[in-house]
């Protein structure tokens, strides 16, 4: 997918403002011009700007001031300056000032278009590693989806037919059925697949934070805003924002969401710039919207807008014919990982593993096969290793004839038993947030024992 951004063009001579516009316009950009720096900084007061190409001399002004100014409005922003005199000397004050690069007139449109370019691909690194600043503590998903259930290939049908439009999508599903491994899939199968592929924890993020991590704030904007920040949008610029558990933002902040969402742009935190932004969104919920849109908790606009394409994924225990196939899959892993010699499971273990429900889903049943790797003993795993590395399935009967949700409800205690009431801990074994681990407890009516 060919980039385009949006450039400030700020010189006196109106022949070399149409040349620029010209050439950039050709190739996709989006181009405003301001003859003067008062003009330019005037625009920048209210639209943000993905790079700015400041003539050196300007009459009655001086473009290494107006730089300074830019900086000051905008660290963030490229700054190519353009100049007749070509100096060193200027060149030296005008990157000691921020600017990125110094091109000398008269020059070419490929020269104009190369440095432009090269000047983007900078802003997109500082970007990306921001970003990967951020998650580098965050687990890292594989993109392979491990199924050979009916229900799943038609799903993987529907990523190949959706995957290179730029439709929204919402992918529905109980918690750990592989929503996220589903949104990497249609990124990475899209025409923004060169792009990023961000995601946002709806269920982890502090509401009151939650703006400014979509948006991004400016210096000073609140206490401890001790600088301008890239925003989850921003940094999804060309590629793909995967909003996960998206039922869990406040109505706020959906209402801030549609509008980012219809006008395509946003504004920093404590900042009143526009800046444009060129996303496909993806959402993921272990809800059911439609309910909540009737009980006044989600709003019904912008659930039309989310769901312009629905997927549905099943729980593993609709799919139990995946469950040895995804047991090999991560045994491989985890062993390699480990460094260990293991063969298998034994038929009874697997029996084990096959009949029970997992309401943590695949996200369970990864976390499961890990821990028994982690614990194993010999070189085959047994029902005898279950119950030693604390697997909570071996201590219920596989054939009990209880309910669904009275399974659940004894599996969550059990874990909240084995994790001492920690819920974070007990989150991440089932497989579910801390909220929805929360909200489970409040059904169940299960007592609070720890933080």
């Amino acid at each position: 997918m060919e980039a385009s951004y949006n450039i400030l063009v700020i010189d006196d001579d109106a022949f070399m403002r149409d040349a620029c516009c010209q050439a950039l316009t050709k190739h996709g950009h989006s181009v405003i011009l301001a003859k003067s720096g008062h003009e330019g900084l005037s625009l920048l007061e209210k639209w943000s700007f993905d790079l700015i190409l400041l003539e050196m001399r300007l009459p009655g002004e001086d473009g290494l001031l107006v730089l300074a100014k830019i900086k000051d409005l905008e660290p963030e922003t490229i700054v190519v300056m353009i100049s007749g005199n070509g100096s060193i000397e200027n060149a030296v004050q005008a990157i000691k000032l921020g600017a990125f690069d110094f091109i000398a007139k008269p020059f070419t449109h490929d020269e104009l278009l190369k440095r432009v370019g090269q000047a983007q691909r900078n802003r997109q690194l500082n970007i990306e590693n921001l970003y990967l600043k951020q998650s580098r503590n965050q687990k890292t998903q594989g993109t392979e989806i491990i199924s050979n259930s009916p229900a799943i290939e038609k799903i993987k049908e529907m990523i190949a037919m959706v995957a290179p439009t730029e439709s929204t999508v919402l992918l529905q599903g109980e918690s750990g059925t592989g929503k996220g491994l589903v949104a990497s899939k249609i990124h990475g199968m899209s025409r923004r697949q060169a792009g990023p592929f961000i995601s946002v924890d709806c269920g982890s993020l502090v509401s009151t934070i939650f703006e400014s991590e979509l948006f991004g704030h400016i210096k000073g904007s609140f206490t401890g805003a001790d600088k301008t920040q890239y925003g989850k949008f921003e940094m999804a610029q060309k590629g793909t924002l995967f909003f996960d558990e998206i039922s869990n933002i406040s109505l706020e902040i959906q209402a801030k969401l549609l509008k980012a969402v219809e006008e395509k742009s946003v504004s920093k935190v404590g900042d009143h710039k526009v800046v444009n932004v060129d996303i496909r969104l993806i959402s993921a919920t272990n809800q059911d919207l439609e309910k909540a849109v009737a009980q006044g908790l989600f709003r019904k606009d912008l659930f039309f807008r989310l769901n312009v394409v629905s997927i549905h994924l099943p729980p593993l225990r609709e799919r139990r014919e995946d469950i040895p196939l995804l047991i090999k899959y991560f045994l491989n892993r985890f062993r390699r990982r480990e460094g260990k010699v293991i063969e298998g499971f034994s038929p009874k273990a697997m029996k084990a593993l096959t009949e029970y429900h997992w309401p943590g889903n695949v996200r369970e049943l990864e976390n499961t096969v890990e821990r028994l790797v982690v614990f194993a003993r010999n070189k085959t795993i047994t029902t005898q290793d279950l119950a030693y590395s604390n697997t909570v399935l071996s201590s219920v009967p596989m054939k009990d004839p209880l309910c669904l949700e009275e399974m659940e409800r004894l599996h969550i205690i059990k874990v909240l038993e084995l994790t001492e009431g920690n819920k974070t801990r007990a989150g991440r074994l089932l497989g579910i947030d801390r909220k929805t681990l929360r909200m489970k407890m409040k059904k169940y009516q299960i007592p609070e024992t720890s933080s």
